[in-house]
């Protein structure tokens, strides 16, 4: 295992520490529960944002922090949901009396912990707290993390979307509605060239030969639909449209935001050589790509291989998506 790191266990924290210092501007960090905040949060009046999961998918969450997006971000251990602790001081740190809304993956400990300290600040400091579970991951519909399908790309689209409109000013229950309609009108699919190794565990989480590669492959290296000899891009992205577009059709009055995401270890060049060839087989089922989104934004440590997710938009949602955000994963129009 070759690793840029210290110590396997110190990933994390020494991770936040380099976040920290390259990003003092924006975010500020919450050593002892390991969340990291929007510098000027709670801001009085506007609904707090707060998601998390475990590390290795940066630059989700934490990289989504600040102006425009997350108000927190609770960070587990690697491929480790968060405990409850952390939900409950980052949801308490953001409360600027609007309420807060959590931002779940539907993954089966991120639930489960996120729902246990909903309750705990419900009972303790009365804050109203909402909160919207992401499931776009038309691969498989239960996995070795999950009851139902999985949250992968579409979580990013939402935390940016439902972000700007915290930002507006609206009500809890009208971001949250927001939030609903991405996630419901958002569809993924991911394949993988190659395994990832986690820190502590120093090998490879799954053997993939040569020759092949994973369709459906889940964020932390679950299995997908099957194993299939490696193709051209081409190919590869034929498969993973399909399954998207017969999930949940799309008509030709009906736009997308086209979001090719690299799981870590895939350079630009190649994400860009699966957007193209993309963004060719929408142009062929008639779909019109309104706004796109090529890179890293959601990965799995090292993992080579990409994912696609297609969002239907209005022009709410365009205008939403437009909006301003000043993060250190994402940025533009401030």
């Amino acid at each position: 295992m070759k690793k840029l790191i210290n110590d396997p266990a110190d990933v994390v924290e020494e991770a936040l520490l380099g976040i920290e210092a390259a990003h003092g501007d924006r975010v500020r960090i919450d050593h002892d529960n390991r969340v990291i905040f929007r510098r000027d949060a709670p801001i009085s009046g506007k609904v707090g944002l707060v998601s998390g999961g475990g590390s290795g998918h940066e630059p989700l969450h934490g990289g989504f922090v600040g102006p425009g997006m997350l108000d927190a971000a609770c960070t587990g251990a690697v491929f480790t949901s968060p405990v409850p602790d952390q939900m409950v001081a980052a949801t308490t740190g953001v409360d600027g009396g609007a309420g807060v809304l959590h931002i779940v993956k539907n993954y089966t400990g991120d639930v489960m912990n996120f729902e246990m300290a909903a309750e705990l600040v419900a009972a303790e400091t009365g804050i109203e707290v909402a909160a919207v579970v992401t499931n776009d991951d038309v691969a498989v519909q239960d996995s070795l993390y999950t009851a139902g399908r999985r949250g992968v790309g579409a979580t990013v689209l939402l935390e940016k979307i439902a972000g700007a409109a915290a930002e507006e000013g609206r009500p809890l229950a009208a971001v949250a509605d927001i939030a609903r309609k991405v996630n419901a009108q958002s569809r993924s699919m991911g394949v993988a060239l190659t395994s990832c190794t986690v820190p502590a565990a120093g090998k490879p989480t799954f053997e993939l030969g040569e020759n092949e590669m994973e369709l459906g492959i889940g964020i932390h290296g679950e299995p997908g639909r099957k194993r299939v000899p490696l193709e051209p891009a081409r190919q590869v992205a034929t498969m993973l449209v399909e399954p998207i577009l017969a999930d949940l059709p799309f008509g030709p009055d009906e736009p997308v935001l086209a979001f090719v995401n690299g799981m870590g270890g895939t350079p630009l060049i190649e994400l860009y050589v699966m957007y193209h060839e993309v963004a060719q087989l929408l142009e062929k089922a008639g779909i019109t790509i309104a706004r796109s989104l090529v890179g890293n934004y959601i990965t799995s440590l090292e993992m080579a291989g990409c994912s696609v997710t297609l969002l239907k938009v209005d022009d709410e949602l365009v205008r939403l998506w437009d909006a301003p955000v000043n993060t250190p994963g994402l940025r533009w129009g401030a």
